[in-house]
């Protein structure tokens, strides 16, 4: 199977798993109507889909770098869907919050053998990985579409229709994981070049970063615009789409922009630009709110592939791990924070609890201030060429 064509379906799949990451924050509002909880209770359920799946991806990067392990890539997949089917089936808390836990088991599966897969297919190009990262932000976006038209149409008893992108998904990963399993049984040969621990760590930092202001903003973003422009829940799923599909569009752009200059560069003009964006998120009103929203989700994703090949390269023997960080763990570990912007949004208002979240962008950008652009295969000293033919052959 041609690279372009292996790419495009692993980044299809990867819009049906995303799909159930985004679908926590799009269930809120109904799971708000419908069963009247408050900022903290709805919290705890992205809470909930974020524990397990910090906790397991790095042991889950780690097998990657061991052994291939392409069974992954379906088993997440289906798994991920199973949790949020379940979701609104039983009205216990505790039983709802175990399923959204089990769909970020499967979350965490999926995503360090999909990069690492995606790394091979793509031969270590942030080009490849921005069309794959699409695939999970295309998911992100149409989350709140599919949540809204299945359970608005028949509350939280009809989440079981949710596993039908999962089913899709299972079945394009079943497709194209063979071809480059085949060719590469053990993996692919590791790049060459010693492992940068350091700047993988503040790397990493720089994207927990990032991933407090996302999830913060996903979870309670319908029920913000819905409060500031008066436009109920419609209002609400429309600034959430806005947020999911600039997402989109701004790992397309970080793909073409790091073609002409370096990946890091790239990253810290792109999070001073999300912090002027989120403050307008949080401080600006009326209709205006939806640009602010449509400029903070570029600012945040324009990044977010050229970090997963960053990562790669500062630790290219292992990259399943850097894979599992980058592109799973520093985004899930966002959700560790919403329970506390929850309590805060109880006790005084949300716009106070959603206001710190200005400052974290600002935190990426430090951390990257003076990060250096690895050398390797997607970097802009570049690899020598020879090291992404050994990695992954001609198509």
């Amino acid at each position: 199977m041609r690279s372009k064509a292996s790419i495009t379906l692993l980044s299809v799949g990867h819009a049906c798993v995303d799909v159930y990451q985004g679908a926590v924050a799009s269930l809120i509002p109904f799971l708000v109507a419908e069963r009247a909880y408050g900022y903290a209770a709805a919290s705890g359920v992205v809470l909930a889909a974020s524990l397990l799946s910090s906790v397991a991806q790095p042991l889950f990067g780690a097998l990657t770098d061991r052994r291939p392990v392409p069974w992954l890539l379906p088993a997440g997949t289906l798994l991920a869907g199973l949790g949020i089917a379940l979701s609104g089936s039983t009205d216990a808390y505790a039983l709802t919050l175990l399923c959204v836990a089990v769909s970020g088991a499967g979350v965490a599966a999926y995503h360090p053998e999909s990069a690492r897969v995606a790394r091979l297919a793509g031969g270590g190009s942030h080009s490849a990985m921005a069309w794959f990262s699409l695939g999970g932000n295309a998911g992100f976006a149409l989350a709140p579409l599919l949540v809204t038209a299945v359970v608005g149409t028949g509350g939280l008893r009809w989440t079981p229709l949710l596993l039908l992108p999962a089913l899709v998904g299972a079945a394009l990963n079943l497709t194209v994981l063979r071809a480059p399993e085949r060719r590469h049984p053990t993996g692919g040969a590791p790049a060459a070049g010693a492992d940068d621990l350091r700047s993988f760590l503040r790397l990493s930092l720089a994207v927990v970063c990032r991933s407090v202001v996302f999830t913060g903003l996903s979870s309670f973003l319908s029920l913000y615009a819905a409060e500031r422009t008066g436009g109920g829940t419609t209002a609400g799923t429309a600034a959430l789409f806005v947020l999911y599909l600039g997402g989109a569009a701004g790992s397309v752009l970080g793909g073409r922009l790091a073609g002409r200059w370096d990946r890091v560069a790239v990253c810290r003009w792109s999070y001073l630009l999300s912090v002027a964006a989120v403050a307008g998120v949080v401080w600006v009103p009326g209709p205006a709110l939806y640009m602010c929203v449509a400029l903070t989700s570029a600012g945040l994703y324009v990044p977010f592939s050229l970090q997963v090949t960053l990562g790669q390269d500062y630790l290219p023997t292992r990259v399943g791990t850097a894979g599992g960080v980058t592109l799973g763990l520093t985004v899930s570990v966002g959700g560790l924070a919403g329970p506390l912007i929850g309590r805060v949004a109880d006790a005084t208002s949300l716009r106070t609890a959603l206001a710190p979240l200005v400052l974290m962008p600002a935190l990426s950008w430090l951390l990257l201030r003076t990060l250096p652009e690895p050398a390797g295969p997607g970097g802009r000293a570049g690899a020598p060429a020879a090291v992404v033919q050994r990695a992954v052959p001609k198509s």
